[in-house]
């Protein structure tokens, strides 16, 4: 019996998926893994590895799976931050991984399947920019096939917290640099139609209490 063959048809060519989002990929842990499965079937899209991250907070059990797979995807890691308290401000349900876990994870990764990993840092003023995070940093990564992600805060109309200006990013990013660290910055997009990262989740939460 034939099998149905699904046709994907698209106007550009497509050369990078990212599995992110606030559902967090690796709590689907099986789904996701299939899915890539069939995204690199030479029978199928036949999607080169290279072009497929997972990014990710880090659940620890998930990560270790993950290492023990036959895959070689890039990896990114949402960090944001060096310390288990300023960690568990920022990533409030991650506080039952000890961030040294999800670091040692993460690089016993990238030595296994010899690739980059990527650490994505958002940048909060008073929070993660201190000085002994620059050197916490340091002290996890130099050395290491890893690359520092440096993200700008898109703010919001009820957050407290304080974005960062473009010279505060520039000059942590350069204090990383200085310590040793291959770091980049990445552009926010769509903050003039409030449509940038983390600003829908928190528009529909403001909607919802108001409910």
């Amino acid at each position: 019996m034939c099998q149905p063959i699904l046709t994907i048809s698209l106007r550009r060519k497509v050369n990078r998926i990212v599995f992110m989002g606030m559902g967090e990929p690796l709590f689907n842990y099986d789904n996701l893994i299939k899915a890539i499965h069939i995204l690199r079937d030479r029978y199928g899209l036949n999607f080169p590895t290279d072009g497929i991250t997972i990014s990710t907070v880090g659940p620890v059990d998930q990560l270790k799976k993950l290492r023990e797979e036959h895959l070689k995807i890039q990896l990114t890691i949402s960090l944001h931050a060096a310390t288990q308290s300023a960690r568990n401000r920022i990533i409030p349900h991650m506080r039952i991984y000890a961030i040294e876990d999800v670091v040692k994870q993460a690089l016993s990764y990238s030595e296994r399947h010899n690739r980059k990993i990527v650490f994505a840092y958002l940048l909060l003023p008073g929070i993660n920019d201190r000085p002994s995070d620059v050197r916490q940093l340091a002290k996890w990564f130099r050395g290491k096939k890893v690359m520092i992600n440096v993200l700008q805060y898109n703010p919001t109309s009820n957050s407290r917290i304080k974005a960062p200006q473009k010279r505060e990013i520039v000059a942590f990013k350069h204090q990383l640099e200085q310590a040793g660290l291959e770091v980049t910055m990445r552009v926010s997009h769509g903050r003039e139609i409030n449509a940038a990262c983390g600003q829908l989740a928190n528009t529909y939460n403001k909607f919802k209490k108001n409910d």
